[in-house]
């Protein structure tokens, strides 16, 4: 038995997803858990789920704890499963894993105690161009990032590249939102890097980030423009305004928020070079969004704008991750 099963259904499809036991299947930033339902007499619940055409999405089981779907095989870490909508190809470069896979990280690690704090930086040590990666916990144990890129690689998409793995802040919003992040990483980290044979390039330094970490790693453009100049942004929180209550987490405040007030003093940007990216399925971010991309290549900067086939979703940005990395590098 396999599942998810999926059939056309108006213009999306119609979507079967298979468990032993009641619970309910949950998905990542995309609906509400939806509850199973018992067939008959079986120990064999299920759920019908109508989705969008073009549609590739987390998701996992609950009852009362998190479980990977046990009937698919593409998983997104332990407990966590992968579902694409048929009319969506694979995603080149990223193997399918299985939730009982354990993921090889690089082996070389190094311990930044500094004014953030005690971090461990993992370094995947590849070509001369070095790849920052924001929320590096999850690009090392849940998303085989290693394995995708050295993929692209090898088919001649991008040269071989040196990836630092920043651990995941355990307050995202307060550490991405202020650029004593990208001081420390210019002050303390980067020298760290050099005294462990890892040598930054600010000609070929790519920094990469999704949702907050995507606003943190713009804005480190803004703020540190000799440091950071070019930028893989996936579904940035653009909508993030510090004077709105909760720092506008509702999404209801100013079209792209600080960050296009700030763009719109038309600073230089022409030594840029960004790739933003959003999902086609998280409409309440495209006006945000729209907003800074606009404002960004008429401020200069060399634009590129893409909307992936997904949500709020890391299954989403990984595809994006690689493919602006790639393009990012293309002019060195």
């Amino acid at each position: 038995m396999t599942g998810p099963v999926a059939t056309p259904s108006g213009d999306g499809f119609l979507t079967t997803f298979l468990w032993r036991g009641p619970g309910s299947v949950r998905f990542e930033h995309w609906s509400q858990p939806v509850e199973l339902q018992r067939r008959q007499d079986s120990d064999l619940w299920y759920a019908e789920v109508v989705m969008p055409a073009r549609f590739r999405v987390t998701y996992h089981f609950f009852d009362g704890d998190e479980h990977a779907d046990p009937f698919n095989p593409a998983s997104a870490g332990p407990n966590r499963s992968i579902f694409a909508t048929p009319d969506l190809e694979p995603q080149p470069h990223w193997p399918v894993v299985g939730p009982d896979e354990v993921l090889d990280v690089p082996s070389l690690r190094i311990r930044w105690n500094g004014t953030l704090g005690r971090k461990t930086v993992r370094v995947h040590q590849g070509g001369e161009p070095v790849v920052l990666l924001l929320d590096g916990d999850d690009w090392m144990y849940v998303h085989p990032a290693v394995a995708a890129f050295e993929s692209a690689v090898k088919n001649g998409e991008m040269p071989a590249a040196t990836l630092v793995f920043l651990p995941t802040p355990r307050d995202r919003d307060a550490e991405y939102s202020d650029p004593a992040l990208w001081q420390a990483i210019r002050d303390e980290l980067l020298p760290l890097l050099a005294s462990n044979g890892v040598t930054v390039d600010p000609s070929r330094f790519v920094v990469a980030g999704q949702s907050l970490g995507g606003l943190s790693a713009f804005q480190a453009a803004l703020d540190f423009p000799s440091l950071v100049s070019r930028v893989a942004c996936q579904s940035g929180s653009f909508w993030w305004t510090r004077d709105l209550p909760d720092h506008g987490l509702t999404l209801d405040g100013p079209a792209g928020g600080d960050t296009a007030a700030r763009l719109r003093d038309r600073p230089d940007l022409s030594g840029l070079r960004v790739a933003f990216d959003v999902g086609e399925h998280e409409p309440a971010m495209h006006r945000h969004c729209a907003a800074v991309e606009e404002l960004t290549s008429a401020a200069g900067a060399t634009v590129r704008v893409n909307r992936s086939p997904a949500g709020h979703d890391r299954v989403g940005w990984r595809h994006a991750l690689v493919r602006d990395v790639a393009w990012l590098l293309s002019d060195l």
